[in-house]
């Protein structure tokens, strides 16, 4: 049963809108945060459910539980239903991502599990098309995002950092995998899983590594370079898989940014940007506010609505400032607000 047949009647859908600000890193569309995303003039989320198989989350009140519930899957009436929460808030569910590792570090690994998960991440892609949500995000990182300490930047605001000489040298998942196992994987999961994507019409978006180290526990960190993004795009060409366009990482890189959006913008490739700054590269670097880091961002807008960017800017980390939350809600209401007040400055340009 599709999402139309169960009677709902979605806020207006993404196809066709202008580049605009949305709201993400978190889990739990409750009904207070839904309130705080629309007073900051956003209507877009994109969930990240990276941590959705902790059990903790079984202990949430039912009034803020999601209504997600499967063994390494999700339902499209589960779907629907999280998707019904956010629009009756007025807000778009744009995007979900990070499923969590255990649905498909087999896939990643070439374990046992493999086919079983692949099965059901299948059965997921296929559902959230059902249920109307019209992106999937996923990274190829099963050892996850690596820090190494906290610093403070402005005013005492205080940031996630990594230095990669004090990384642990031990394997993350008991040995030591090749960069040819990793790509290996990465193939069989895209030609898999992309033409159920076409069908479901879900686009995929991967994100970078995060640190881009070339390894990181023993696994190769594929989504680590431009070249290497390239090489993701051309394996199994489809106009459903794309970037998860993370500014911070792709600043982390050294990479030549503009070069970077101009490649994948011209060709259609930057589905949506998670938007910040880091101050140094790697293996040495730390986060910072979004008008302080390595870039310059108001040029970085302006090259993304010229190669034709038509998609959601979300806030991604962002400083931890006085009297915040574990959310960062006033350090992702700066970001926000910084956002829309260069898009407002973009357009008067026009």
């Amino acid at each position: 049963m599709s999402a139309n047949d169960r009677g709902d009647v979605p806020v207006e859908q993404p196809d066709g809108l202008p580049m605009r600000v949305g709201l993400g890193q978190f889990m739990e569309p409750t009904a207070e945060r839904l309130r705080f995303i629309k007073q900051l003039g956003a209507n877009d989320i994109v969930l990240n459910m990276y941590k959705y198989d902790d059990p903790d989350y079984e202990h949430m009140p039912d009034n803020d539980r999601m209504p997600l519930s499967g063994d390494g899957e999700w339902s499209a009436e589960n779907l629907f239903a999280l998707r019904k929460r956010v629009e009756d808030a007025g807000i778009r569910l744009y995007a979900i991502e990070n499923v969590p590792v255990s649905f498909y570090e087999d896939m990643m690994l070439g374990g046992t599990k493999r086919d079983e998960q692949l099965k059901k991440l299948k059965t997921t892609v296929r559902n959230m098309g059902e249920a109307g949500i019209p992106l999937f995000g996923y990274h190829w990182a099963p050892a996850g995002v690596w820090r190494t300490s906290t610093e403070t930047v402005r005013g005492g605001a205080t940031v996630s950092a990594f230095d990669g000489r004090e990384t642990d040298t031990s394997y993350t998942h008991g040995r030591e995998y090749t960069e040819a196992e990793l790509w290996e994987n990465y193939e069989h999961f895209l030609r898999e899983l992309l033409p159920v994507a076409e069908e479901a019409g879900v686009k995929l978006c991967l994100h970078p590594s995060d640190p881009p180290m070339k390894t990181l526990g023993g696994i190769p960190q594929l989504a680590r370079s431009f070249e290497n993004f390239k090489r993701a795009m051309e394996l199994v060409p489809s106009e459903n898989h794309g970037l998860e366009f993370c500014l911070g990482c792709w600043s982390e890189m050294d990479e030549n940014v503009a070069e970077v959006i101009r490649y994948f913008g011209e060709r259609d490739k930057l589905f949506y940007v998670h938007f910040r700054d880091v101050e140094g590269t790697i293996p040495v670097f730390k986060e910072t506010f979004i008008d302080e880091g390595n870039y310059d961002e108001y040029a970085v807008l302006k090259l993304l609505d010229e190669v034709g960017f038509s998609g959601v800017m979300i806030p991604d980390h962002t400083p931890h400032l006085e009297g915040d939350s574990d959310w960062e809600h006033r350090g992702r209401a700066y970001t926000a607000g910084y956002l829309r007040g260069m898009l407002t400055a973009l357009r008067s340009e026009q």
